[in-house]
């Protein structure tokens, strides 16, 4: 498809979106303080469970239902939960079919977020995905309209946004204690695990390999793409780019002030350390570049540092990031660090601050998620914002896997003269088709 198409393809489903929301499709009813939140736990590994605790202490909050290919996890999630055995499922359609439940988490594998998501929108629950809402850049904007089309409150798992540290850094730049913030640096400093070499063989007893797959290519099971080593498969993740980077990602954009795509991608970078199976690279410099409107001093830069072998951190924290601007500096970590200095480089702050004066309703992630839903607003990490975070992701692998710049046209949302990176936004699905492929794709 021409860029001209893609973009006149564009419009013509915004319009249509537009046209189907006047013509009366439902607005979500708010629950009541008093109404009890049923919630369905999508994904029972190490991190669905974490975020459904974060549920169990609010107030008229139900872990309802939990889900998970792999029975062993399954069975464990139930008794966590208190969750009956007949609310112990295999297959996420389940939840979806039970009228009584009012939202989901979806803490699958990555090649499972938008998927599960969308198919939740569209039976009328509210969302709480984790990072990064999508496996591509595609169903990120798939899972976005699905939001739109259904008057849904979707949350994306970056929880940043609902830190009152944070947002205060962030008002603190936006009130101008750097001046004009231009540039920004983030980055994302660890060990990770060697994976190794395998071989295919036989999945373990009590896991549904088919499910787990689902839209995914079917491929044989491998030991070092199972449980949480799926991160670092094409098929199956995103990279340490949309494991923990985005989290780094999504609060450098907040700081820098920006609420578009970027219009230039430019990423370098491969395995310097671990030599095993791992697929995406252990290493990565990406930069972003906002053209803003056009007018001289809206242009800004962002850039990501990733290096999966290093513990030697910035300022000693593996999470962090620096806003440069034209009066000052400040580097903030969501570690608890935060310092600001002045254009004459003098330190001017040294510890994080905390105020109230900042647009935060709720500074907790979940208790926002709940609140949204009986208020019927947008959440602190809105899909909008969290399509906007993750993108950066996507765009900055396709561009490293191709080794070249990338064009982009933020309002097309589409790249330019490039047609082998333009197909990179969508993915392969299985052979034969999954009732889980989201349509549009």
């Amino acid at each position: 498809m021409s860029n001209s198409s893609r973009r006149e393809f564009l419009q013509r489903t915004s319009a249509a979106t537009a046209a189907i929301a006047l013509a009366g499709v439902p607005a979500a009813r708010a629950k009541g303080v008093q109404d009890k939140v049923k919630v369905g736990l999508i994904g029972c590994g190490g991190r669905g469970p974490g975020v459904a605790r974060g549920f169990t202490g609010l107030d008229g909050v139900e872990i309802a239902y939990v889900c998970d290919p792999d029975s062993e996890r399954l069975a464990k999630a139930a008794e966590t939960f208190g969750v009956k055995s007949s609310r112990a499922v295999g297959d996420l359609r389940r939840i979806l079919d039970d009228k009584s439940v009012d939202a989901v988490i979806v803490a699958t594998p990555d090649h499972w977020h938008a998927p599960a998501s969308i198919m939740a929108c569209d039976a009328g629950k509210h969302v709480y995905v984790e990072k990064p809402c999508a496996h591509n850049f595609r169903e990120g904007q798939l899972l976005l309209q699905a939001a739109r089309r259904n008057n849904r409150v979707v949350q994306h798992g970056t929880q940043q946004r609902s830190s009152r540290q944070t947002a205060t850094a962030i008002q603190m730049l936006r009130e101008g204690i750097i001046g004009k913030v231009l540039a920004a640096k983030a980055w994302n400093v660890q060990r990770r695990a060697n994976i190794g070499h395998a071989q295919p063989g036989e999945p373990p007893a009590g896991f549904d390999y088919d499910t787990w797959i689902g839209p995914a290519p079917m491929v044989p099971f491998q030991s070092n793409r199972h449980h949480y080593t799926w991160h670092w498969w094409y098929d199956f993740g995103t990279g340490d780019m949309g494991n923990d980077g985005v989290h780094d990602l999504d609060y450098a954009l907040w700081g820098l002030g920006v609420d578009t795509l970027p219009s230039r991608i430019a990423s370098l970078g491969g395995k310097y350390y671990h030599d095993d199976d791992q697929q995406f690279p252990d290493t990565q410099t990406a930069i972003f570049e906002f053209d803003g409107d056009g007018s001289f001093g809206s242009r800004k830069q962002l850039t990501f540092e990733m290096r999966l072998w290093d513990t030697n951190h910035p300022f000693n924290v593996d999470s962090g990031a620096e806003y440069y601007g034209t009066a000052g500096k400040m580097f903030y970590s969501k570690r608890g660090k935060l310092m600001v200095w002045n254009e004459k480089k003098e330190l001017i702050i040294k510890k994080p601050q905390l105020r109230d004066d900042i647009p935060l309703k709720v500074d907790n992630h979940a208790a926002d998620f709940v609140d949204a839903i009986r208020t019927d607003r947008r959440p602190n990490a809105d899909i909008e914002i969290g399509f906007r975070s993750t993108a950066l992701c996507h765009l900055a692998n396709i561009a490293n896997r191709l080794g070249r710049t990338l064009q982009f046209d933020p309002q097309a949302e589409a790249i330019l003269n490039d047609e082998r990176a333009q197909a990179m936004l969508s993915r392969t699905y299985r052979e034969g088709g999954h009732w889980s492929v989201p349509s549009g794709v």
